[in-house]
């Protein structure tokens, strides 16, 4: 499986699933933070497919756990359809959210294709939560906070059951980098799961490269590499842009040897970017950072370097 060169940008407008308004204007800020033409200077072939179209914000309390349930549904299968039209066509579907919940859709549509051409998944879930929340522990009703547990699983039949199949993903395929902020609830439930984690305290004793290696590690030719890119992965430092600050996230070099060693694997297949919030930001300073850590994923390096 040769990763694809056809790059296709699939906007997603929305903060259905946040605890805080303005990630619906992510999609333009990356737009004009440059990320097509950085994304053609490398050689690839970008593709803007516009913005998708789905129920606006009610801003409602949560009912039985959940908040805007039903349009997290409907943006959710917007994303699914999306992202499937891009892969089936060979292109590399780059989803620009909006908040972290339209993961759900982008990765249940990476999951029924790898299902369909007898292809091993690994997800990489860049950020500083876990987002293994259900409606029993959740402590706001947030959907941002439960795409990984509806994605293995854990949560109502409309959005574990996206991929066609339940769960869409296994718990092993996942790798979680960044993590320092998990609720009291959640801790329980991801270790009950078997999450393989590789949260900032193993980063600090470890360093970035030993968690890549490990993150990395088995990826083959048949392997579809999907990265699930939350921008409050990275230290709000350098990130201001997001609703979700954490203090203690990956430096900026850190950050981009994340971004290295992935292009370095030369198995990327599928990306999300989500929770970029224009209305923290300062100057559109973190979606700029955002398009520089995303050149590095499409290969940008200081030097010509051999991949492994």
């Amino acid at each position: 499986m040769t990763p694809s060169t056809r790059i296709s940008l699939i906007g997603a407008p929305t903060d259905i699933g946040a605890s805080a308004r303005g990630a619906s204007m992510g999609p333009e800020a990356l737009r004009v933070a440059g990320l097509a033409q950085a994304l053609s200077a490398h050689g690839l072939e970008v593709f803007d497919r516009g913005n998708l179209v789905g129920p606006s914000n009610p801003w409602l309390t949560a009912s039985e756990g959940y908040r805007h349930l039903d349009q997290v549904v409907t943006w959710n299968q917007a994303v699914h359809d999306a992202v499937l039209t891009e892969l089936e066509l060979g292109h590399l579907p780059v989803m620009l959210g909006g908040d972290h919940c339209l993961a759900m859709g982008s990765i249940s549509a990476v999951a029924r294709f790898c299902r369909g051409k007898a292809r091993k998944l690994r997800v990489l879930w860049l950020d500083a939560h876990a987002d293994f929340n259900t409606s029993a522990i959740t402590p706001s009703g947030n959907l941002h906070g439960m795409p990984v547990a509806c994605l293995c699983g854990h949560g109502p039949t409309a959005l574990t059951t996206l991929a066609g199949e339940v769960p869409a993903i296994s718990p092993k395929s996942l790798r979680q980098i960044g993590i320092r902020s998990v609720d009291e609830g959640e801790k329980r439930l991801v270790q009950s799961q078997g999450l393989e984690v590789y949260d900032m305290r193993y980063i600090d004793e470890m360093g970035m490269r030993h968690a890549m290696e490990l993150a990395l590690a088995t990826l083959d030719a048949n392997t579809h590499l999907h990265v699930s890119f939350d921008v409050d992965f990275l230290d709000p430092d350098i990130a201001p842009g997001v609703a979700t600050t954490v203090r203690g996230g990956p430096t900026y070099r850190e950050a981009q040897l994340c971004m290295e060693m992935i292009a370095d694997s030369g198995r990327l297949a599928s990306l999300d970017v989500v929770e970029l919030n224009p209305a923290f930001d300062i100057r559109n300073r973190t979606a700029e950072v955002a398009v520089d850590l995303i050149e590095s994923l499409f290969g940008k390096s200081t030097l010509m370097r051999q991949r492994s």
